[in-house]
């Protein structure tokens, strides 16, 4: 039933809405499934041996089995990607999947102090092949887009 709703899911994200896609070189296709399909959550889409796609929270990722291309997550810098789920409930059980996962946090999640932060509560993890991912919640989102980007949303020209 939990795989029919990822599914149902992921179909409704393509509609007629732009896909984001990122691509990302992996050591193990098995350990990559497990982490973002049984972990994350993340509703799987095209399969083949070398490669595999999931949806990770409206955005296609593309892991494919070039151990070559791998950086460990303590070579990569800055470099990262995250998700922000809608509520402080989906966030927790996000943190409770991973948590029970036995998945190490690189940053466990924690409130940011920092103002500019905008009350953030996150941490970061790394999935088996070393890229580092971002979980992050925020409190109060009025303040993360500029002015204009806001009246866009809203639809104001």
């Amino acid at each position: 039933m939990a795989d029919q709703v990822r599914l149902v899911a992921a179909l409704h994200l393509v509609g007629d809405s732009p896909i984001l896609n990122l691509s990302l070189p992996i050591d193990d296709v098995e350990k990559e499934r497990v982490f973002y399909v049984d972990v994350l959550g993340c509703s799987p889409g095209r399969i083949q041996d070398d490669w595999f796609d999931v949806w990770f929270f409206g955005m296609q990722i593309t892991l494919q089995q070039r151990p070559n291309e791998v950086a460990a997550a303590d070579q990569q810098g800055a470099r990262h990607f995250g998700v922000a789920p809608a509520s402080k409930q989906n966030f927790e059980d996000l943190v409770a999947r991973v948590n029970a996962a036995s998945i190490g946090w690189i940053s466990p999640p924690s409130v940011h102090s920092d103002p500019a932060l905008s009350g953030k509560v996150g941490g970061k993890l790394a999935d088996p092949s070393g890229a580092v991912i971002e979980v992050k919640y925020y409190e109060d989102v009025s303040g993360l887009r500029s002015q204009c980007e806001t009246e866009k949303v809203l639809g104001h020209p």
